[in-house]
């Protein structure tokens, strides 16, 4: 890399400044209070998918008591928690740490390099004004998210150019979009569709959920009765960690019991819809052709979409496209939909880490050949990881014992007295990848040939167990026999056979 600029040097940098970025840096400044950090953000402010998303209803899909971070208690009143209110408790967990003077906003980061004879990672970034600028640490942590932030997914709909009307995608949504008294049309099922028709319905003339195929909602309420009145008993901390322990272990029987008995589990979920609608529910519309949990659960706070569907403000249509025409959608089975506005929720578009152009040695790095370590490293990549928040429960979740595991991964490395670590694997010893996710939704499947693997065994695994995972990144020893120690400059082989005949 030929530099046109200074190089900043510090010890780790993180890309993203959204939950897992801003929760890598409290991590760093309480448990590695020696060591120098910079975020590099893309965007003008922090939040990640917080402050990106724009729409109508933004909120969590999971309860604010497993999505908050394990270091600073919830409080609201609502645990089901809107855009605006996750935005305000992460502008004040860095206003009160003093992380924002080590952001630097506006960096989209192209490239990353690591060489082996410095034992660091130089990275160059794009501002916004064109201008590039260059940054080394000696770690380097991805906290970029798993989507790419500047394209959805967008199906080729035929006669897509002749509506007449306005089509937006939720992630580029417009801040003067105008649905008062419009015919709204939402295409898909998902999270994002679920959250935008009770919202929009509350002004809009009618909006139609277009459904290819039904979802899994659970219902639940917005406030949680349990939280709000330990609060008024005990400590915020000790009223948090209680909650958070009881959700994490209701998640994981929850999660458990769909997936051995997937159909009393959707007997009870049908069942909470059967109440929400009044004791009717048409069975095409609610039964999906998959199990529960082989696709992420939708979450309905406080029955609002099926409040929606029952005063009539809101349909949900299951059926295929056939074509757009000048004033609405075409259906396979010849009905037509009117609208004026069109909602394309049909899904994200993964990204492995925020598309940056990787490189080792020289060497560009295809992710797809490389495999899981614990979940927060990669096989044969130094000094490097990344978050990628569960499937099946709350992002942050991850995200904590990850940070908590870099810094005990840093702490090994100085303990040794080396410049780096990194998970070895050879070519023989892979064994037979698996997938690494056991779900069936249609941003995974579309993206399988671009994701790292799964190996055959721990520790090559990227797991959707957080009790496990607490247990591999906080309690086994980092210096596992696999993890190989090295010094700036030293060779491969030199580095390499000592750590093998240990491990034999």
């Amino acid at each position: 890399m030929e530099n046109s600029g200074p190089v900043r040097h510090v010890d780790v940098l993180i890309v993203g400044a959204g939950i897992s970025g801003i929760g890598m840096a409290v991590h760093l400044q309480r448990d590695c209070p020696g060591n120098s950090y910079a975020i590099l953000e893309r965007r003008a402010d922090l939040g990640g998918t917080w402050d990106l998303f724009q729409y109508p209803g933004i909120r969590s899909d999971s309860d604010m008591h497993t999505l908050g971070f394990d270091f600073e208690p919830w409080t609201e009143q609502k645990a089901i928690a809107d855009g605006p209110s996750i935005r305000s408790y992460l502008h004040r967990i860095a206003d009160e740490r003093g992380i924002k003077r080590h952001i630097r906003f506006g960096q989209k980061v192209m490239t990353a390099q690591w060489s082996s004879e410095t034992a660091r990672w130089t990275l160059e970034a794009a501002g916004e004004d064109g201008a590039h600028t260059y940054h080394s640490a000696r770690y380097l942590y991805l906290a970029s998210g798993y989507y790419d932030y500047d394209e959805g997914h967008e199906p080729e709909f035929p006669g897509r150019t002749s509506f007449g009307g306005q089509i937006v995608h939720p992630q580029f949504w417009p801040d003067d979009l105008d649905y008062a008294g419009k015919r709204v049309v939402v295409i898909g099922s998902g999270a994002t569709a679920v959250t935008l028709v009770p919202a929009i319905a509350k002004q809009a003339a009618q909006v139609t959920m277009l459904q290819r195929t039904p979802t899994w909602y659970a219902i639940r309420p917005s406030e949680d009765a349990l939280a709000n009145g330990l609060r008024r008993i005990l400590p915020d901390t000790w009223a948090y960690k209680l909650v958070r322990a009881r959700n994490v272990l209701l998640q994981r029987f929850f999660f458990n019991r769909a997936r051995a008995k997937p159909d009393k589990v959707g007997e009870f979920l049908h069942g909470k819809i059967r109440e929400a609608l009044g004791g009717e529910m048409d069975e095409k519309t609610f039964t999906p052709p998959y199990n529960p949990w082989e696709q992420r659960l939708c979450l309905v706070p406080d029955a609002d979409l099926f409040e929606a569907l029952k005063k009539g403000d809101a349909q949900i249509v299951t059926d295929h496209i056939d074509r757009f025409d000048a004033d609405g959608i075409r259906l396979k089975s010849g009905e037509h939909l009117a609208a004026d506005i069109v909602v394309t929720a049909t899904g994200l578009k993964l990204a492995v880490a925020g598309k940056i152009a990787f490189a080792i040695d020289g060497k560009p790095v295809d992710w797809s050949q490389h495999v899981y370590y614990k979940g927060a490293m990669f096989s044969n990549i130094p000094n490097l990881a990344a978050v990628f928040g569960y499937v099946n429960a709350s992002w942050t979740l991850k995200a904590d014992i990850v940070a908590r595991y870099v810094c005990r991964l840093i702490a090994a490395v100085e303990a040794e007295g080396a410049d780096y670590a990194i998970p070895h694997l050879a070519p023989e010893d892979e064994g037979e990848p698996e997938a690494a996710f056991d779900f069936s939704s249609g941003y995974f499947q579309r993206a399988m040939d671009i994701l790292p693997r799964n190996g055959a065994a721990q520790p090559w695994k990227l797991n959707q167990d957080y009790l496990l995972d607490r247990k591999i990144l906080l309690k086994d020893p980092v210096d596992d026999g696999v993890l190989v120690f090295r010094r700036a400059g030293e060779s491969n082989a030199r580095a390499t056979a000592p750590a093998m005949e240990a491990a034999e």
